[in-house]
């Protein structure tokens, strides 16, 4: 079976040079480049973005690490692999408006190859995106979603949509908390490994993810980026940011993978928001802005 790495790393270059100019155009501010090695093999390319006038805080990274052993975050699912040589790129992102009307997203898309010198690579494709907002709209949530179903639709259908959606409500969830980061989007992981997908089927897919980021999300930033807000909005931005914090520390699998494998600390912690604040047993006011998101949207339903 053809994997053609070379090919994947082209595409993600070029995603990433893509968003950036788009996220660029849209804040009016530019991105800093900072391109690093990896002690083992490998690097990346980091774009941050920090106190734009338009977004706080935002990050757009590629990375191409190579080892010798694969990270324990990478073999928890498939122990059989432990000790094999490995090869991971990808593009991942989040982005941070200033304005509370204007929701959080993350995205990434990435391969793996794991390699030993006595049998065949092992490989798989993963990624998604997902929406965070404090504020949200309905018709914001919907628009997300349908741009994430028509992504998935060419491969596999209304029932692959189901399954990736389904997915990512699960994966975004805390458990601690016992409630969802956001509203979902789709998620998926080892797609491939099982040898269930052509190389080229699973790439498809991938692309089709990656690619449908920026239709999915910069219109609702369109519609909200001029919606007045106080200090309450900023305040109720700042205490559920706490939760993407808890989130990206505790659970999650790309956060683990990037330090237990020896990559960039301040890459992987750009995801991080600038601005963040805690309290204690607080909840929102019955009835209140803040409480609808809570009532209404932390709750996974079929948006579409």
């Amino acid at each position: 079976m053809s994997i053609d790495t070379q090919a994947v790393k082209a595409y993600l270059l070029d995603l990433q040079s893509r968003i950036v100019d788009r996220l660029e155009a849209f804040d009016g501010e530019s991105f800093r480049t900072d391109s690093w090695d990896r002690e083992g093999g490998g690097g990346g390319i980091t774009r941050v973005l920090e106190e734009g006038r338009f977004f706080e805080r935002g990050g757009v990274n590629f990375s191409h690490v190579k080892g010798d052993a694969m990270p324990a975050s990478a073999t928890a699912q498939r122990p059989e692999l432990a000790g094999r040589g490995f090869e991971a790129m990808g593009v991942s992102l989040v982005l941070h408006p200033r304005n509370p009307y204007c929701p959080t997203a993350h995205m990434n898309v990435r391969c793996f190859v794991a390699t030993a010198a006595d049998s065949n690579p092992v490989w798989w494709f993963g990624g998604g995106m997902d929406l965070t907002p404090y504020y949200p709209f309905e018709e914001d949530v919907v628009h997300f979603h349908a741009i994430c179903r028509e992504a998935v639709l060419p491969f596999g259908g209304e029932t692959e949509y189901r399954r990736l959606k389904e997915w990512c409500d699960r994966y975004f969830f805390l458990k601690h908390r016992n409630e969802p980061r956001g509203v979902g989007g789709l998620f998926f992981d080892d797609l491939g490994a099982q040898g269930e997908l052509r190389f080229e089927d699973a790439f498809g897919l991938t692309r089709n993810v990656g690619d449908a980021f920026l239709p999915a999300y910069v219109p609702i930033l369109e519609r909200r980026r001029e919606v007045p807000y106080g200090v309450r909005e900023r305040d109720f931005q700042a205490y559920r940011r706490g939760r993407y914090v808890e989130f990206n520390l505790v659970f999650d699998r790309g956060t683990l993978f990037g330090l237990q494998s020896g990559g960039r600390t301040e890459s992987i912690l750009m995801s991080l928001p600038p601005l963040v604040k805690w309290r204690y047993d607080w909840a929102p006011e019955p009835g209140s802005p803040e409480a609808r998101l809570y009532e209404t949207f932390l709750k996974p339903r079929d948006w579409v």
